[in-house]
């Protein structure tokens, strides 16, 4: 499992090598957040739920039926959260996330 950056979506506000616990993103001299090396990746996702410009793309492994799946994510006014879940095919599958009462049950 790995992520990649988008760099045409990525404007370089640097949240995503804030948040990463193992420090493998760093924003470039274009002001453009890159990864170190995929494969030291933890996969977490703590970078794609933070990015709000959907610039991150994190991909399922084959060992849990990703096949080349990505996930990512777009917020709504910080409080509802749209996780997509991207086949090779094109194909999408979306869930929601209420962010403001994801703790009630």
């Amino acid at each position: 499992m790995s992520i990649r950056i988008d760099r045409q979506r990525c404007i370089g506000c640097g949240k995503c090598a804030e948040i990463c616990p193992g420090n493998l993103i760093v924003i470039d001299e274009d002001k453009k957040a890159f990864v170190r090396d995929p494969r030291d990746c933890w996969g977490c996702a703590a970078c794609v739920k933070e990015c709000k410009f959907s610039a991150i793309r994190y991909f399922l492994g084959a060992e849990i039926g990703g096949n080349g799946t990505t996930m990512y994510v777009e917020k709504e006014n910080d409080e509802i959260m749209y996780w997509y879940f991207e086949k090779p095919s094109g194909e999408k599958e979306m869930i929601v996330q209420n962010l403001k009462d994801n703790t009630t049950y």
